[in-house]
């Protein structure tokens, strides 16, 4: 055999390895409940897939869903592709993972930031403690009201979503038991998570009615609560999920932020190695959750509470409280 044949032959049979290495690589399939656009938590979950594939040596996929049809269309797509580990975000998910596990038993489904009564033996979940972090926002609104009157938008009046709004009023009114509460408001619609324009219109008659604080917990809305701020001088929003004061400087304090990515690397890690409990909770003393002001970089933030340093000193002790025991918070979901 000539030298340019062998070195043909042995470039061929190194293809021929790399692509079935390649292919013997592990699935790892997100699928997310809505298009992910402008939706900073659920891009948050193609981070954590992306992270997760990596450490284990596997292949990421996203799947993006539209309405109920699609999410349960892309579960099953995601089985049938051969995903060792397939990651469902969202309370969306509830009524059709159980199902379409029990149809590929051979397939790990992890369920993010809700979970079932009753996991099938493949289905894991991994939650969060929202109200914890819920109640610091709700205690520097407080503690930085100058009008003395906060309140609360969120996406849709349904139980999961009371972790952020009753766990900010409970906090507010711990700190400053004379603060007025106003009702908290609903952005609604067709597109809840999505919907700056009837998020700005919610912001605007809350700010109408003297609110100069206001927790922003509307996901993808929030863009229109931020700019309704910037029409009343003095009045600051919260944000959720990641820090989202270089969104509109000067106008947010702060945020909720819920470090899904994390707790998604971790988890389909733990399901990789045959660790994983079945559930998994992160809360403020695991790290899965925060205020933006908390973090030791807070002052690169852009955030408007590092204006307020003995605030923030009275939210660390607030967070230990917390964190020890001290503080017991009970989950808002729970009584719903």
């Amino acid at each position: 055999m000539s030298f340019r044949k062998a070195l043909g032959a042995a470039a061929l049979v190194f293809a021929l390895t790399v692509a079935a290495v390649a292919q013997a690589r592990p699935l790892i399939v997100y699928v997310s409940p809505n298009p992910i656009g402008v939706n900073d938590f659920l891009k948050l979950g193609r981070v954590g897939i992306e992270a997760a594939a990596k450490e284990v040596g596997a292949e990421a996929k996203t799947f993006e869903s539209s309405d109920p049809t699609t999410q349960r269309q892309n579960l099953e797509a995601a089985a049938k592709a051969g995903a060792k580990v397939v990651v469902a975000v969202g309370f969306e998910f509830n009524d059709l993972v159980p199902p379409v596990a029990a149809q590929h038993p051979n397939v790990t489904f992890l369920m993010v930031d809700t979970c079932v009564p009753k996991p099938g033996p493949n289905v894991y979940c991994a939650g969060f403690r929202e109200y914890e972090p819920s109640f610091l926002a709700g205690a520097e609104a407080a503690w930085t009201s100058k009008s003395g009157k906060v309140g609360a938008i969120s996406a849709i009046d349904i139980p999961f979503l009371h972790r952020f709004t009753d766990g900010f009023i409970e906090g507010a009114k711990h700190v400053r038991p004379d603060l007025t509460v106003l009702p908290t408001l609903w952005v609604g619609g067709s597109n809840p998570f999505s919907d700056p324009a009837r998020g700005e219109q919610r912001a605007a008659a809350m700010l109408g009615d003297g609110v100069d604080r206001i927790y922003a917990a509307g996901a993808g809305s929030n863009g229109g609560i931020f700019k309704a701020m910037k029409e009343s001088p003095g009045a600051l929003a919260i944000g959720v999920d990641v820090n989202q004061c270089p969104q509109a400087p000067g106008y947010v304090l702060d945020n909720v932020e819920k470090h899904t990515d994390k707790a998604i690397e971790s988890s389909v890690a733990g399901i990789f190695r045959g660790n994983q409990p079945k559930f998994a909770s992160f809360g403020l003393k695991e790290g899965g959750l925060t205020l933006t002001g908390l973090r030791p970089d807070a002052a690169q933030s852009q955030c408007e509470i590092v204006k307020y340093p003995e605030v923030i000193a009275k939210l660390k002790a607030l967070r230990g409280q917390i964190e020890s025991g001290a503080i017991k918070l009970s989950d808002p979901m729970m009584a719903k």
